[in-house]
């Protein structure tokens, strides 16, 4: 995609944390749900990006999100932290729990956090970066609504179950290595992606989903009222399964089966009540001989000399992002986002940040 006419990621920041602001979220929060949204985008995960913020914003003008929500902390031993979202949007929170998840692993060399009762938090790979970039290992569970039904199964009782995996491999300029980031959906892809497709026209791949009979559909719009199919079938449903298991059933407070659709309208006065873990461990410390720096970096070479890359190795954390960085946001999301600032009364983005 040609550059030289695309807002940059400080202008696109700065309008989206606006935005929030507008819709009475405290700036810190608004700020740092900002840089989460326009890092998906400079990732290339635009079902993640600023095409999620008009819904975001529905859901609070009709009460399904609080914008003011505060993290409670429900429970605390050192190594685990239990904390209740009140609610609220979970960018904001999930980076809340990341850096509170390092930094209880440094001291501890393990620790996890758990948040219940949050909200959708975007691109789970976003949150294993303040991990890998302290030299720490991490995984992050999430869930949501209900799109996925068990192998052989009917009707929806799992969400896409995404997670993300974290690891420093290598000899990068962090200096804890080259940051492995696997972050994926364990539906054949993200409902994300079947929403930015929806909103675009563009047909799914076969074999993706399903529409509300259950038949195969290629029809992102049919498909966000049908189910997904899993990511390679019955391994794929019982990965999912476990997900559910660990954000849904062991934090809670509701299973996906009984979460607040995003993509419905009808559902946006309805809290999501959305469950997400988050684990560090310290990856010095893992190691039985001490030389778990020089084996990762020998992984991280013989992938690259087999001629493969290491997932999430062009990744760069939103606060390490050039501010003039270029962002590929699509027209429609630019002309939702534009719709939003005259309905809060705050100025459209600025048409020269547009270049």
């Amino acid at each position: 995609m040609p550059t030289d006419n695309l807002p940059t990621k400080q202008d696109l920041e700065d309008h989206a944390a606006a935005l929030l602001c507008a819709a009475e979220m405290p700036a810190a929060h608004a700020a740092r749900t900002a840089s989460c949204l326009v890092a998906a985008d400079l990732w290339g995960i635009a079902s993640h990006g600023l095409f999620r913020l008009p819904f975001y914003l529905r859901r609070i003008r009709s009460y399904g999100l609080d914008p003011r929500a505060e993290l409670r902390a429900v429970g605390d031993t050192g190594p685990l932290v239990t904390l209740d979202g009140g609610a609220g949007l979970g960018h904001w929170q999930m980076w809340w729990a990341a850096e509170t998840a390092r930094d209880r692993a440094r001291r501890y060399g393990v620790a996890a956090v758990a948040l219940g009762n949050s909200g959708h938090c975007g691109a789970l790979g976003l949150y294993v970066l303040p991990l890998v970039d302290a030299g720490l290992a991490g995984l992050v569970f999430s869930h949501g609504p209900a799109v996925m039904p068990p192998w052989d199964g009917t009707s929806a009782v799992l969400s896409t179950s995404p997670l993300a995996v974290g690891a420093p491999l290598g000899d990068g300029g962090s200096g804890h290595g080259d940051p492995l980031i696997v972050d994926l959906a364990t539906s054949a892809v993200a409902r994300g992606t079947i929403g930015h497709r929806a909103q675009a026209g563009i047909p799914l791949e076969p074999g993706w989903a399903f529409d509300a009979d259950g038949r195969p559909t290629t029809d992102a719009r049919e498909a966000l009222h049908g189910m997904m199919a899993p990511l390679g079938g019955a391994k794929g449903y019982a990965l999912a399964l476990a997900v559910e298991a660990l954000t849904a059933a062991l934090v809670g407070p509701s299973l996906s089966r009984d979460l607040a659709d995003m993509f419905d309208s009808a559902d946006e006065a309805r809290p999501q009540r959305v469950a997400h873990v988050i684990i560090a461990l310290d990856a010095d410390r893992c190691s039985v001989d001490g030389e778990g720096t020089t084996r990762r970096s020998a992984l991280a070479e013989a992938v690259r000399e087999a001629g493969g890359r290491l997932p999430g190795e062009r990744r760069v954390p939103p606060d390490r992002m050039p501010p003039d960085s270029p962002v590929p946001v699509s027209a429609d999301t630019l002309v939702e986002l534009d719709r939003w600032a005259d309905e809060f009364g705050i100025p459209r983005l600025d048409a020269s940040a547009v270049r």
